[in-house]
């Protein structure tokens, strides 16, 4: 599984981005995707992600009703709808894929078995 983000760029301050995250050689219905990201000077963190058989998507409180995540299983896509960006929001984000749904956490990185390389989004 081969994950592509894309949909970056830089912004103004209440501005929208839309990130989109194709995987290549498809994505198994049973597998979870996430959204991470790094900041400048910070640790990589959870922004979204499908966990558990209920197959709820979380979210970090910090993007909590500004962020969408969205999964499309015929395009093998994942989306990412950042709305109301805030300057703090920029970093380096990363879509992530794994195949245990039920342990841990789904903000846990190490728990993730593929990652893409990452698309960087600015807000100023």
């Amino acid at each position: 599984v081969q994950l592509v983000e894309s949909g970056g760029g830089s912004v103004q301050a209440g501005g929208s981005l839309r990130l989109s995250c194709a995987a290549s050689g498809g994505v198994p219905s049973s597998y979870c995707m996430a959204w991470f990201r790094k900041g400048p000077g910070r640790e990589r963190e959870g922004v979204a992600g499908v966990f558990t058989n209920l197959r709820k998507t979380y979210y970090d409180d910090s993007v909590e009703g500004r962020f969408t995540m969205s999964q499309d299983n015929i395009l093998n896509t994942v989306d990412l709808q950042m709305n109301y960006l805030k300057p703090e929001d920029t970093a380096m984000y990363y879509c992530a894929a794994r195949t245990n749904c039920y342990s841990g956490s789904w903000t846990w990185t190490y728990e993730y078995d593929y990652w893409g390389q990452g698309t960087q989004v600015t807000v100023s």
